[in-house]
């Protein structure tokens, strides 16, 4: 990514305060080794309705063969968080940072003025699920940086991930825009208090989740701009795991 208008791009939304996305409806791709899902236009597939939310600009659901994976490619002034669902991801980069990627872990890198990466499926028989989601980063050509946590995951409940906040408990990033994941094992009602003014993006990754009263299943998501909402209203059922995403 490079010549960013960012401020355009973060603008570029749908004007509607709630809208779903559900999973039958997201860009796919199969390339052998690869079959992906975009929840945003992203390669060949382009939806003008679906560009991005705010400052979010991918969400690629991805699930990758045995031994294969992305070979050494480039990026710049983007925030790239992956997060691994079932597996493991190797990841290698251009700043000497090697090291395997497991379910409840997550990774993130500044691409900044510019690096060089690779993420390869670990396994030699298993497939690899993953999350990998860019952000729209709020300094460009900054040094480029790599971070790689465990976060502590309790159950029942939403676990902040992601912040613009520096903390050996979450990974930090150039943007104000905030990741909690949860993996709840019974019913759960939420009131979630937003952060900024833009909106939030609810992504169903296993289970089912009612948001403001719309049912979602399992990777279908919905974005709520939050201009004139104090609270936003969850319910999550058993064996359901969900990501929220809180950005300007």
């Amino acid at each position: 990514m490079c010549c960013i208008d960012v401020q355009t791009l973060i603008k570029k939304m749908k004007n509607s305060k709630v809208a779903i996305y559900r999973s039958a409806e997201r860009g796919y791709a199969h390339h052998g080794w690869l079959e992906t899902y975009h929840s945003f236009s992203f390669s060949s597939y382009y939806d003008p309705e679906r560009v991005n939310f705010g400052a979010l600009r991918v969400l690629n659901d991805d699930t990758v063969a045995a031994g294969r994976g992305f070979g050494m490619h480039p990026h710049n002034n983007m925030e790239i968080i992956t997060i691994v669902l079932s597996g493991a991801l190797e990841h290698k980069d251009s700043m000497g940072n090697t090291g395997v990627i497991y379910p409840g872990e997550v990774q993130a890198m500044s691409a900044g003025t510019g690096i060089t990466h690779s993420e390869f499926n670990h396994s030699q028989t298993e497939t690899v699920q993953l999350l990998q989601l860019w952000v729209i980063p709020n300094r460009q050509q900054v040094t480029p940086r790599y971070q790689h946590i465990k976060p502590f995951l309790p159950l029942d409940t939403l676990n902040k991930v992601v912040s613009p906040q520096k903390s050996e408990d979450t990974i930090w990033i150039y943007q104000d825009t905030y990741f909690y994941l949860g993996e709840f094992t019974k019913e759960h009602k939420i009131e979630y208090e937003h952060k900024n003014l833009h909106g939030v993006y609810i992504f169903v990754i296993e289970g089912h989740a009612e948001v403001e009263n719309e049912a979602l299943q399992a990777r279908d998501a919905i974005s709520i701009l939050t201009k004139d909402t104090e609270k936003i209203l969850l319910k999550v059922f058993s064996k359901t795991k969900i990501l929220l995403i809180d950005t300007i």
